[in-house]
């Protein structure tokens, strides 16, 4: 109970002030958060959930996927072999620092204006902390759980599976939770290009309508999702790494 009083406090605090400072606004543009939250009600029916949110999330979780594969597999493949992360490593800091937004219109020259291009444009903006924490965990593996592997004859596949990656699960995972704000981030943003459905694009379509509650009302939904997805983020974290939180509490009370 006092875990989700800390996860749920602040966000009522400042719900409640929102509510409170804005109650007398007159501002066109800045209208009370009543008036924002009853037209959430009616405007994030059912059917807008299915005709716009849902595409958003099915985009949302293909790009992430694609990203965990190709940043868990590449980030394997560098982080054990020396020379390949020498060579390589400069190419991906260049890469790394080109904004995918920026990459949006070279991406719908060869992928359109379809899903195709949201899935690339947010696969490329999460595959780098995934892959650059993937590296630094593998590189982080004891040696001697290496030697000692090898000397039971564990090679090739088995020990990615049996050793690597489960030392390397930690920094993986912190890799996945950066990558998965991103995620969002770039979902919204791909979205408000040439795009005919989606959160974004509906967002886009209110402030340009001038239906500014409707507006509001959109950015508090986004909100929402990255609040539930972080949860549910966090929670699946916690299942997969027990053996390991369980170990640093070990250790932190010894």
């Amino acid at each position: 109970m006092k875990r989700v009083a800390y996860v749920l406090g602040l966000p009522v605090v400042l719900f409640a002030a929102w509510f409170l400072l804005s109650s007398g606004s007159e501002s066109f543009y800045a209208p009370p958060l009543r008036t924002i939250l009853a037209s959430f009600a009616d405007t994030w029916t059912l059917d807008r959930l299915r005709a716009d949110v849902l595409p958003s999330l099915l985009r949302l979780a293909a790009g992430y996927a694609v990203a965990g594969v190709l940043g868990v597999a590449i980030g394997i493949t560098i982080g054990l072999n020396r020379r390949v992360r020498a060579t390589v490593e400069p190419v991906l800091e260049f890469f790394r620092a080109l904004p995918p937004p920026v990459l949006v219109p070279i991406i719908m020259l060869f992928a359109g204006i379809g899903d195709s291009m949201k899935i690339i444009v947010i696969a490329l903006g999460c595959v780098w902390p995934i892959l650059l924490n993937t590296v630094e965990g593998v590189r982080a593996v004891d040696s001697i759980q290496i030697d000692t592997a090898r000397a039971y004859g564990i090679s090739g596949p088995s020990r990615i599976r049996q050793v690597i990656l489960p030392a390397a699960s930690p920094q993986i995972a912190a890799g996945l939770r950066q990558a998965l704000s991103i995620a969002i981030i770039l979902m919204v943003i791909s979205e408000m290009f040439a795009s005919s459905n989606g959160l974004g694009f509906t967002i886009v379509q209110f402030q340009r309508s001038f239906a500014i509650p409707e507006m509001w009302s959109g950015i508090i939904l986004l909100g929402l999702l990255g609040f539930t997805l972080s949860l549910l983020f966090r929670l699946a974290e916690g299942r997969a790494l027990r053996w390991y939180h369980g170990l640093r509490e070990a250790q932190r009370r010894s």
